[in-house]
């Protein structure tokens, strides 16, 4: 099925490089129709995500947005508003934790190293979803990316498994605030996938080996698969669906 998101203006928080489910979930949207804006962090990375685009014949809105300051989210949606006016969705793939809180034990875990897990990848949706939704008159879409670290102890995830645990909270009491004005608001919780955020967990290589030979699938999945999920909740065929954690891990959760 194609053009699930013709007329639709999202808005793709989180795209690193070409490796991560940002990049993966812009494509997408693309494909399927949509007008695409992008937020980068600093103007170092900006260049990065001009390289990216520099074969699409669309046209892509550039906004920086550091999602650590509530000025800097409420100053992103302001421009985006210039440039766009309405938006339909938003997609949240945004997560960080210190490295050295991603190596030892985790009641080694800092304080400060657990604030700011906490701050970037949990209480930024909720920043970008106060923002957004004044943009999004026409009702919506709010996607953001979890993990099964959220429920389960996964080695080495560590201060991200609290953080993600918060994040899907804050999935549910989103849904319920936002219902009304008709925003959506869910998660995909992804397998794990080779992007260059994941490098930094410990040993992943084996955990991608383990699970390839434990699925129900018998393989792990692709940024590509989760995007496409993505689009789903993002268009109108998920009209119905809202405060839900989608899996997108070859069947996982459902024997691990």
């Amino acid at each position: 099925m194609s053009g699930l998101l013709v007329g639709k203006h999202v808005l793709v928080m989180g795209v690193a490089n070409q490796r991560s489910i940002a990049w993966a979930t812009a494509r997408a949207v693309l494909a399927q129709g949509g007008r695409l804006s992008l937020t980068y962090q600093s103007n170092r990375i900006k260049p990065r995500l001009e390289r990216l685009l520099a074969d699409c014949d669309a046209e892509v809105t550039l906004i920086e947005c550091d999602v650590a300051s509530d000025d800097g989210v409420a100053r992103a949606m302001r421009k985006l508003e210039k440039e766009r006016a309405v938006l339909h969705g938003l997609v949240h793939s945004i997560a960080y934790a210190p490295a050295e809180d991603l190596q030892g034990s985790f009641v080694e875990t800092t304080r400060d190293g657990f604030a700011v897990a906490n701050d970037i990848s949990s209480y930024s949706l909720i920043a970008a979803a106060r923002e957004a939704r004044r943009l999004m008159v026409q009702g919506g879409s709010i996607v953001t990316m979890t993990y099964a670290g959220s429920h389960r102890v996964i080695p080495n995830y560590n201060v991200m498994g609290p953080a993600k645990a918060s994040l899907e909270a804050s999935v549910r009491y989103l849904a319920a605030d936002l219902g009304p004005a008709e925003i959506r608001v869910n998660a995909v919780s992804a397998g794990p996938i080779h992007t260059v955020a994941a490098r930094s967990i410990k040993d992943f290589a084996g955990m991608l080996e383990l699970l390839q030979t434990h699925t129900p699938l018998r393989r792990n999945v692709t940024a590509e698969e989760v995007a496409d999920a993505t689009v789903f909740l993002l268009s109108d065929l998920s009209r119905a669906i809202t405060g839900e954690i989608v899996h997108v891990d070859a069947g996982a959760h459902a024997v691990t």
